[in-house]
C-alpha cells in the first residue's frame, strides 16, 4: 500500500504543469541518467557501448498522447527511420512501440491506424531480421492490444514481433496462458502506470508474487520469456528455477532499464545470461522520467539532489 501511495503521490505532483515545466527547463541533465539522448544517433552510440560489455539493446523512441492521425504515422515513420539508422550501424533491430501512438484507436480507411502503422514496422524490421515488442499500456488498452498481437503473430511470426505483460493487474495470469497457443516472446513487468485497485493488486507482496508465477509458467510452457525487472531477489529465484526445471540460459533473458543497476547488468551478462537494456530515446521524455521517479524514492532523491544544485 505504501508503494502505491507513493507512486500515487510522484505521479500526481508530477503531472502539474508548473512541476513539468520546471523538470523541463532544468532536469535534463538528470534524465541522462535513464535516456538516451533525443536523437537516433545517440540511442545507437549508447548500443554500441552497452554492446561492449555484452548487453544487447531494446531502443524505444519516447512519445506519449499523440492525438492526430498525421502524429501517428509520423511517430511510424520515425521508428521506421530508427530501424534503417540501426541496420545501417551493423544492430540487428529490436525497438519497442506503444500501439497508441502509432494509431491504436483511430480508423482510417476501415482499419485501425494502430494496427496499419505497426505492420509497416514489423514489416521492415523483419527485413533486417529485428524483431518489435509491442509495449503495454493502461489497463483498458489490454484487450485490444493482445487481439493485435495475436493479428501480427499469425502474419508476421512470433520471432519478430512479442508483446508486454503486467503483474500487477489480476487478469494476466489468465492472459498469459490464453497465449501460450501462440508459443509467445512476452516481456514481464510490474506495471508502472496508476491503476485502480478494482483491476490491479494493491500491494507489493502480491505483485511480485504474480511476477514469478507469471514468469515460472512461461518458461514451463517452453516459451521464450524476457524477466525485465532490477529485484535481485526475483532475479536471483528465475536463476534458480531455471537450474532446476533444466531451462537453458538462451530461453530466456533479462531486462533492464538503461542507467539503472549497470553493476547489476554487466555481472548478469559476465555470468552467461543474456541480458538487454531498454533504451528510451526521443524529445518527449518527461512522462517517461516521471514514471523512474515514481518507481522508488531513491530515484526521487537522485532528482532532487540534481535540481538544487542547478
Amino acid at each position: 500500500m505504501i508503494d502505491q501511495m507513493y507512486r500515487k503521490a510522484v505521479l500526481t505532483v508530477a503531472g502539474q504543469k508548473a512541476i513539468e515545466n520546471a523538470v523541463r527547463a532544468r532536469g535534463w541533465g538528470m534524465a541522462q541518467r535513464f535516456v538516451a539522448g533525443e536523437t537516433p544517433q545517440t540511442a545507437i552510440q549508447a548500443v554500441h557501448d552497452l554492446k561492449k560489455d555484452g548487453i544487447m539493446a531494446n531502443l524505444d523512441l519516447l512519445g506519449e498522447f499523440i492525438e492526430s492521425p498525421a502524429q501517428c504515422t509520423q511517430f511510424a515513420d520515425n521508428v521506421i527511420t530508427m530501424l534503417d539508422a540501426a541496420h545501417a550501424a551493423g544492430i540487428t533491430p529490436y525497438v519497442s512501440i506503444k500501439l497508441s501512438s502509432v494509431g491504436q484507436g483511430k480508423t482510417v480507411d476501415g482499419e485501425d491506424l494502430g494496427l496499419t502503422n505497426a505492420r509497416r514496422i514489423i514489416r521492415r524490421a523483419k527485413e533486417y531480421g529485428g524483431f518489435v515488442c509491442l509495449d503495454m499500456e493502461d489497463h483498458p488498452r489490454v484487450d485490444q492490444t493482445l487481439s493485435q498481437f495475436r493479428a501480427l503473430v499469425g502474419e508476421f511470426g512470433g520471432q519478430h514481433v512479442g508483446t508486454v505483460l503486467q503483474s500487477y493487474l489480476y487478469r494476466t495470469e489468465k492472459d498469459r496462458g490464453g497465449l501460450d497457443d501462440l508459443s509467445p516472446n512476452l516481456r514481464i513487468v510490474k506495471g508502472a502506470y496508476l491503476e485502480p485497485e478494482t483491476v490491479a493488486y494493491p500491494q507489493k507482496a502480491d505483485v511480485d508474487a504474480a511476477y514469478r508465477r507469471l514468469v515460472y509458467a512461461h518458461m514451463s510452457a517452453g516459451n521464450y520469456v524476457n524477466v525485465a525487472t532490477h529485484d535481485e531477489s526475483i532475479i536471483h529465484d528465475v536463476q534458480m528455477y531455471a537450474l532446476a526445471h533444466g531451462v537453458s540460459k538462451d530461453a530466456f533473458e533479462f531486462q533492464m532499464l538503461y542507467g539503472i543497476r549497470r553493476d547489476l547488468q554487466r555481472n548478469l551478462a559476465a555470468a552467461g545470461y543474456r541480458v538487454r537494456a531498454y533504451i528510451p530515446y526521443g524529445r518527449d521524455w518527461y512522462p517517461y522520467f516521471s514514471r523512474r521517479i515514481a518507481e522508488t524514492p531513491r530515484n526521487a532523491m537522485f532528482v532532487l539532489r540534481g535540481m538544487l544544485k542547478g
